[in-house]
């Protein structure tokens, strides 16, 4: 692709990393099948090639239009382009990068701007975040539909491990996720901890920077991470911690772009390149101790998870990290019966706050996932992502869980 960039971007990083990209696409609509918006809609804007075009319009000096800012609005960031591109476009930061010049141009109505900020401002922030949620929690009942969606039962997170080992990893606890569903760290931590790995939480270390980076907030999301950076490299340096867990898929494909988006700040660029080498997802990490999940699985009198379980891989997981797989290799040399459904590559519709930015596509999105999950008849869904497990939650009534706590509830002694 053939561009001319305008004088006030050309010059820039972000210019140069934007014209590096709209060179490598060369318009083959491979990207469009894959698309989810665009299958629902039939719009070539509102797939990649298309909002190519019209950010390669904007950067290349004309002016932005709210139809511009709506078409990359309704953008999920699944990411899924990228993994049918045969050419390697790294649509994800191009978005980034379009839309931030686009909301320069383009002012918000008061009601998008308030909707957005109130994201920005509560959810990054665990200190509002949680104790919103436990009231929310308390009131659910009462609540309408809408509101119950975003709200999931209080969940008992049980013990934290206290054993100390030898080896220990870093957790990411994440902002929302120890609100909404505490026991997905502490399972991560108790099925560690029986494999000999001790799980640290750094209390400075907050939001991984993705909600106010893709609300287009970005210099705050950049802070979210030089803060993660800062809290978590004392351990780092001296050597403690040999990998960052990530079991929020979502925080983890960012944690893994510390190096890249922080590559031109002098003050952080080597040690954002050190975090993401040492950030690894759960899966990525668990199937080094198979043999001796499997040996305390058969001690405990559970050699077999005698469930159907259908597994939903997060669109962060299979496109963001480019890990497919590892979870249900993991869960069959368990014995679990895990199947995937129709259209797995496909997203559920939650896409971190695109469900309250866009909950008409995001609500239809969830209602297609959810048919071809359960025409596999499953007894339990699983995924690895807070906002997938939510989103698919508020659907249906079949239970919707972390893949890791399956994992730890098999390894309790009965």
């Amino acid at each position: 692709m053939q561009t001319n960039l305008a004088d006030f971007l050309k010059a820039s990083p972000e210019g140069q990393e934007a014209d590096a990209i709209l060179r490598s696409c060369v318009h083959c609509g491979f990207c469009t099948a894959t698309c989810p918006t665009y299958q629902l809609l039939g719009d070539e804007l509102d797939g990649p090639r298309g909002r190519i075009y019209l950010i390669k319009q904007v950067l290349e000096g004309k002016p932005a239009s709210s139809k511009t800012q709506a078409h990359l609005d309704r953008c999920l960031t699944c990411r899924n382009c990228e993994s049918t591109c045969p050419s390697g476009v790294q649509y994800g930061r191009l978005l980034d990068i379009g839309r931030k010049v686009v909301d320069q141009q383009v002012p918000r109505s008061f009601m998008q701007s308030l909707v957005r900020n109130s994201l920005k401002q509560v959810l990054p922030r665990p200190m509002i975040f949680n104790p919103a949620m436990r009231v929310g929690q308390m009131l659910r009942p009462m609540l309408p539909k809408v509101l119950q969606n975003k709200i999931p039962a209080k969940q008992y997170a049980g013990l934290w491990p206290s054993t100390e080992h030898a080896r220990k990893m870093l957790l990411l606890e994440g902002c929302v996720q120890p609100g909404m569903a505490p026991n997905i760290n502490a399972a991560t931590a108790r099925v560690l901890d029986a494999c000999g790995v001790q799980l640290l939480r750094v209390a400075k270390a907050g939001c991984c920077g993705a909600i106010r980076f893709h609300l287009n907030d970005q210099d705050a999301g950049l802070d979210d991470m030089r803060n993660n950076i800062d809290a978590w490299w004392p351990s780092i340096e001296r050597g403690e911690v040999e990998a960052i867990v990530m079991n929020a898929s979502g925080c983890g494909v960012m944690v893994k772009d510390y190096g890249h988006l922080l590559q031109h700040d002098p003050a952080y660029a080597e040690k954002a390149q050190r975090v993401s080498a040492l950030t690894r997802d759960l899966s990525e990490i668990l199937p080094a101790f198979e043999e001796q999940i499997i040996a305390r699985l058969q001690v405990n009198g559970r050699d077999q998870i005698k469930q159907r379980i259908v597994w939903h891989p997060p669109c962060t997981l299979q496109h963001g990290q480019q890990i497919r797989g590892k979870v249900e290799g993991l869960l069959r040399a368990l014995g679990v019966d895990v199947r995937l459904c129709a259209d797995s590559h496909l997203c559920c519709g939650s896409a971190g706050t695109y469900s309250v930015l866009q909950p008409e596509i995001s609500y239809q999105l969830r209602d297609n996932k959810l048919k071809n999950l359960q025409a596999c008849e499953p007894e339990v869904i699983l995924s690895a992502n807070i906002g997938c497990l939510t989103h698919l939650q508020s659907g249906t009534s079949t239970p919707v869980q972390h893949w890791v706590e399956l994992i730890d509830s098999a390894l309790q002694v009965v």
